[in-house]
């Protein structure tokens, strides 16, 4: 189940499996007559989940979290199904802080997350599509598949899936410096793209060859993670299991306008040494200087991609799948 439009509509789609749309909308930050707006979609969401459930006569409910959840947990905890909920992130939303009252279980990414559900806590690790599993350790193959040159660093750019506009705009402003050091992979998003393309056609004739512009990838997202040296991200909750699946360091700078969550996420690879944060307002300037730092000292570089690469938890989707099991069977 999911809101009509989503990402996890698409997501869904593409993965065949099938998708049941429910009302619902965001409360916490929105303007008094959005959220009271916001409040009756949940209450609808709530209603056409009570059905849902009904129709569909599940053993168990596994939700990862967002406004979207709430009006689902809520219908499942009234007609006594259990649900599992997980937690990507480092530090729990209000959201989930609240339906983890109405859950069996909540799924965590560390052990330095349990101490927020007392008694509810199981540490399963971040679930990694077996796609990325697969690639650990298969840089040249990556590289190939992708049309890139097997002896130059490959920088990896992107900004979550609707893409950043601020990573965009300090990436295009050091363009022409980087592409002297390294190859570019670089995914935009859809907003940024017109800009993205006239920016690669106005690139001298010897650069426009190492710099790779998309504006989304979908399967081939995994082999670009692999093909990386280094990757330059937002630090949405994939970057806790995808970077460390992989041993990939990174630049994070957290989308000022998450709420804290992201802002947590950077901070928790950046203190074990897997990742170097910067403030989203200081790209601009200190993106280049960063880069190029980091790839012109492989001691470095070598040193946090050990560091990313001990707090890979492969087995995270079988650990949610047992956990799943356990209350489909005995509640």
């Amino acid at each position: 189940m999911g809101v009509a439009g989503s990402v996890e509509e698409e997501l869904a789609a593409r993965a065949a499996v099938p998708f049941e749309a429910i009302e619902s909308g965001q409360v916490r930050g929105m303007s008094p007559w959005v959220a009271a707006r916001n409040l009756l979609k949940a209450g609808r969401g709530v209603r056409q989940a009570t059905r849902l459930l009904a129709q569909f006569r599940p053993d168990v409910v596994f939700v990862t979290g967002g406004f979207v959840a709430g009006p689902v947990v809520l219908a499942a905890w009234r007609a006594g199904v259990p649900v599992f909920i997980y937690l990507p992130d480092v530090e729990p939303g209000l959201a989930i802080r609240r339906m983890s009252r109405f859950a069996r279980g909540v799924g965590v990414t560390f052990p330095e997350v349990a101490r927020w559900f007392p008694g509810k806590a199981v540490v399963t690790g971040y679930p990694v599509r077996q796609e990325i599993l697969t690639l650990a350790g298969q840089r040249d193959l990556a590289r190939q598949r992708l049309g890139l040159l097997a002896d130059l660093p490959v920088l990896l750019i992107f900004g979550g899936s609707r893409g950043a506009r601020s990573i965009n705009q300090a990436l295009a402003h050091a363009l022409p410096e980087l592409l002297l050091h390294c190859q570019v992979v670089h995914i935009s998003g859809a907003l940024d793209w017109p800009t993205v393309e006239m920016q690669a056609q106005g690139l001298a004739d010897e650069l426009r060859p190492r710099y790779h512009a998309y504006p989304y990838l979908h399967s081939e997202m995994p082999l670009a993670l692999a093909a990386a040296n280094l990757a330059v991200a937002r630090a949405g909750a994939s970057t806790l299991g995808e970077f460390p699946a992989l041993g990939l360091p990174s630049i994070l700078a957290p989308y000022p306008y998450s709420g804290q969550h992201q802002e947590v996420n950077a901070d928790y690879l950046a203190q074990r040494g897997a990742a170097i944060k910067l403030p989203d307002s200081a790209l601009s300037a200190q993106l280049a200087p960063t880069v190029l730092r980091l790839l012109q000292n492989p001691t470095e570089l070598a040193a946090m991609s050990k560091a990313a690469r001990s707090l890979a938890q492969p087995t995270a989707a079988e650990a949610i799948g047992q956990e799943l099991r356990r209350l489909a069977q005995h509640g």
